[in-house]
């Protein structure tokens, strides 16, 4: 938690993009919410009346919700990505800083790989967790807990099933991701050897022709990558599901 909170704390700067991303994320989702609504106005109001202007007006009525949602979704996606990307930025910089201070042995007990690895693939893992918690966080409860109250208002009995399925799903996806975190870290770890072997193959490449040992380092790398491929299938299916 600590570690979240330090890694947070270079959002700071970019904190006004981190409270409007969500805010258009959540007027987006507005405009979802109330297409149910005006669906059953057609129905009830201009298909059951024969009221062929009424219907024109609700279909451009949604026209204009669908135009404006789409202009709430980009602007929520640009100021997601200017918060993002400017955090990460930072996060990096201090990163390498850090790194620059180490001393040798510390240097040897983590090793280049890790601190290579921790620059690239986990900077950019934090850039992609943070897009997506800045646009999907609050939209996701918002959109699920909407849906419930607009079925309240559209069908009470439809709106019953919602009220007992989300529970399910909620603890349903709750316990995947339990699952899946460790198997995430286990597929860092998996990296992390990846890329000492191909660090490795690199320095010593003179090395490694001279004795005529070319095939059994590419063995070795085809069996780590293979290894890594398949647990990222395996935990991406499961997050999937």
């Amino acid at each position: 938690m600590q570690q979240l909170r330090k890694t947070l704390s270079y959002l700071v700067d970019y904190r006004k993009e981190a409270i409007l991303a969500p805010a258009f994320k959540l007027l987006e989702a507005l405009m979802e919410l109330f297409v149910p609504l005006v669906i059953a106005a057609i129905i009830n109001q201009g298909i059951g009346h024969h009221n062929s202007t009424y219907v024109w007006w609700c279909f451009a009525l949604l026209l204009g919700m669908a135009f404006v949602g789409m202009a709430f979704s980009f602007t929520a996606q640009w100021f997601t990505a200017k918060a993002s990307v400017g955090c990460v930025t930072s996060l990096r910089q201090a990163l390498f800083d850090h790194i620059g201070r180490l001393s040798y042995s510390q240097l040897d007990k983590l090793g280049t790989d890790t601190l290579i690895t921790r620059l690239t693939s986990d900077i950019n893992q934090v850039q992609n967790g943070l897009n997506l918690t800045l646009r999907l966080l609050l939209r996701s409860p918002f959109i699920v807990l909407g849906a419930v109250v607009m079925a309240f208002f559209v069908n009470v009995k439809a709106a019953i099933i919602f009220v007992i399925t989300i529970p399910i799903l909620s603890a349903v996806v709750f316990g995947i991701m339990l699952i899946t975190i460790p198997l995430y870290t286990k597929s860092q770890n998996a990296l992390d050897k990846l890329t000492k072997t191909s660090r490795q193959n690199l320095t010593g490449v003179r090395v490694i022709r001279a004795f005529g040992k070319e095939a059994d380092e590419i063995a070795e790398f085809d069996q780590e990558n293979h290894a890594l491929t398949k647990i990222n299938e395996f935990v991406g299916r499961l997050s999937a599901s």
